[in-house]
């Protein structure tokens, strides 16, 4: 037991220690360059999106930045999101600004792929920024990672973008997706290794050079792929190129989700897909999260019921687990600004991780598959 003990402690100081060098090699988006730019594409797939949508495309028709482009796709929305696009076209907000309808989906393909696909072969840029239509931009944001993309030599940028969170669910489970970047993913390792285990993408802000995209096939290439930003990634790595990762917490902002509906969904489409749907691999790091940040409170539980607060592996080292856990959630709070009360709850956001990842194999294996938006999805 005392071994036990021992090694969960020191994983958990391992993932503080890649977490500290984390902090020093995920740099901030550099400032703006004057000179020449590159003109820019900037894509924007849209379903269902009419709450986000006319926030979205008025912070990206606002960016300082000479030359570039607005292209939005509409991807089969039901609601009225099509409508606030013509509605913005139409009061000329911007001659930048052009919109399209989406082609019907193909056999084979999900839907973000093939609207992003759409949305490439529209392009005119010599970069290509694919971004979310939930996101908001600062003025700036885009000649920043314009900068940070040549100061890097990369031909793939990502950056983490702010996340709004309002209710207590997103509040208790989205800050997790950073916890799970910063702490088991050695940003260094990203920028200085070929390996394309090492990826960082977040597709809620992703620029390419253009040659570089293409090259790989663009999303042609991950039409099946439903955690298509990081297989994206793992293309560029495979074909010799280079990803940059930065900050982007001062340059843009996201709501991914608005309830826990919606984050079930959303985690329950990527979780199984993300680790190419291998049930060992998830299990087994199922696994590894009940002991790192479940079990420990039972330990110390166990402890303070049966009076044996004394004992160094019943109680201390458990404690010392826990303290460290919440450590790491608290650092990752602070410098991606999440709400920070909510680290005293790391082992309920845990729980409820564990919960989803079961739903998502359970949508794989005997389900209809990942749903999202209204579609279906069943690649596994």
């Amino acid at each position: 037991m005392m071994l036990y003990q021992i090694l969960i402690l020191l994983s958990l100081l391992v993932f503080l220690g890649i977490l500290l060098l984390n902090l020093v090699d995920l740099p901030d988006l550099p400032s703006a360059r004057s000179g020449t730019q590159p003109f820019v594409s900037i894509l924007v797939p849209a379903r269902n999106e009419d709450e986000h949508i006319e926030a979205c495309v008025s912070s990206l028709l606002a960016q300082e930045y000479d030359g570039f482009e607005v292209i939005v796709l509409d991807d089969h929305s039901t609601d009225s999101t099509w409508d606030t696009l013509q509605r913005l076209t139409a009061a000329g907000t911007g001659r930048r600004l052009r919109t399209g309808r989406s082609e019907p989906l193909p056999e084979g393909w999900h839907g973000k792929a093939w609207a992003c696909h759409q949305l490439a072969a529209m392009a005119r840029g010599e970069l290509l920024l694919f971004t979310d239509a939930d996101t908001v931009h600062r003025s700036e944001a885009l000649a920043r990672a314009v900068a940070g993309l040549q100061e890097s030599g990369a031909e793939m940028l990502s950056l983490t973008p702010a996340q709004e969170m309002h209710s207590f669910w997103e509040k208790l489970i989205v800050p997790l997706v950073y916890h799970i970047l910063m702490c088991y993913l050695p940003v260094r390792m990203v920028r200085g290794s070929r390996l394309p285990a090492f990826c960082y993408a977040i597709g809620q802000f992703i620029l390419f050079r253009s040659e570089a995209y293409r090259k790989i096939g663009g999303h042609e290439s991950v039409r099946t792929n439903l955690v298509e930003d990081v297989w994206l990634c793992k293309k560029i790595k495979r074909a010799g190129g280079r990803v940059a990762a930065y900050n982007g917490t001062d340059a843009v902002s996201c709501r991914m989700y608005r309830d826990f509906r919606g984050i079930r969904d959303g985690f329950s489409k990527n979780l199984f897909a993300g680790f190419g749907y291998r049930t060992p691999v998830l299990f087994t790091l199922m696994g590894l999260l009940v002991m790192f940040y479940i079990l420990p409170y039972g330990f110390l539980f166990s402890s303070l019921v049966s009076g044996k607060t004394l004992l160094l592996s019943g109680f201390w080292l458990p404690a010392a687990q826990i303290a460290v856990a919440l450590f790491s959630r608290m650092i990752i709070a602070v410098k991606f600004r999440h709400p920070v009360s909510f680290v005293l709850l790391h082992v309920v956001s845990q729980t409820f991780l564990l919960a989803i990842a079961l739903n998502s194999f359970r949508q794989a294996k005997f389900g209809k598959g990942a749903v999202w938006k209204g579609r279906s999805y069943r690649f596994s």
